[in-house]
């Protein structure tokens, strides 16, 4: 929290060249199964929030691609982080780029009608924690981060 009580998010790419923060309450979180967020997330769907004009770009800015005559998009020009989904009602910033995306629900889904039928049946699939699998088990143990941690740092990359 900030002195004014304030709620603060901060966030930002996987390699940590670019970083946001949040000063107030986010707007409402949802997913969408549109074609094109498919595309820019590359994966099932987009987890978005809308913020408010309290948004700091705090570590550089994203670049932007115009995705259609309506939206651009905002993503890490270093790492490829998907940031942002910029509209004429709006920004909204991806869920997975906060330093703590599990404080941000989902509501609503969006664009229902390009949503891949088995994502409704992921829960369903076998569960494993990385360390369980026989076959990768030496990978994950040998594995070293170069991720930017999951807070703000004096600069880019690990702390």
């Amino acid at each position: 929290m900030t002195l004014d009580n304030k709620p603060v998010h901060t966030g930002g790419c996987q390699c940590g060249a670019v970083r946001f923060r949040i000063e107030g309450a986010l707007g409402q979180a949802s997913i969408c199964h549109c074609r094109m967020c498919q595309k820019a997330f590359g994966n099932f769907y987009a987890p978005l929030v809308s913020v408010n004009d309290e948004l700091t770009w705090t570590r550089a800015e994203p670049k932007r691609f115009q995705s259609s005559n309506h939206v651009r998009r905002g993503f890490c020009p270093d790492c490829g982080t998907p940031l942002t989904y910029e509209a004429p009602d709006g920004l909204a910033l991806a869920i997975g780029a906060f330093d703590d995306p599990s404080a941000i629900a989902p509501e609503i889904q969006f664009g229902v009608e390009a949503k891949i039928a088995y994502v409704d049946r992921l829960h369903e699939l076998p569960v494993r924690r990385s360390e369980e699998d026989p076959a990768s088990a030496e990978f994950v143990r040998t594995m070293v981060s170069y991720q930017h941690p999951d807070y703000e740092t004096e600069r880019p990359g690990r702390a």
